[in-house]
């Protein structure tokens, strides 16, 4: 029998919340709001990089390679470059999401 369709979990994604779903988890909201360096290195924690490296596009790049989620670098750097709290905190949102389906 042939395979004719591609595995699910190779298929691309999305993120599982927008860029501004804030409202989505209020404490990361606030984190990221008040404490956006704190956001980071719990991000760089959560994908065991360096907390230097928690903020900006190339976390984002590497989480978005690693759960294949459509986008590009182009995209991340714009993203971390106009609106770094509210891509880091969809990002922390993702990873939570991740964490309680499991598949983090």
């Amino acid at each position: 029998m042939a395979v004719t369709n591609q595995p699910a979990r190779f298929l691309p994604s999305e993120f599982q919340t927008g860029v501004c779903d804030c409202c989505e988890d209020l404490s990361v909201c606030c984190l990221g709001c008040f404490c956006y360096m704190c956001l980071g290195c719990t991000i760089a924690s959560d994908m065991g990089e360096c907390c230097m490296f928690g903020t900006g596009y190339p976390i984002r790049s590497v989480y978005r390679t690693r759960y294949n989620i459509q986008g590009s670098m182009l995209n991340d750097c714009m993203m971390s470059l106009f609106c770094p709290v509210c891509s880091t905190c969809q990002l922390k949102r993702d990873i939570n999401r991740r964490k309680e389906q499991g598949i983090f």
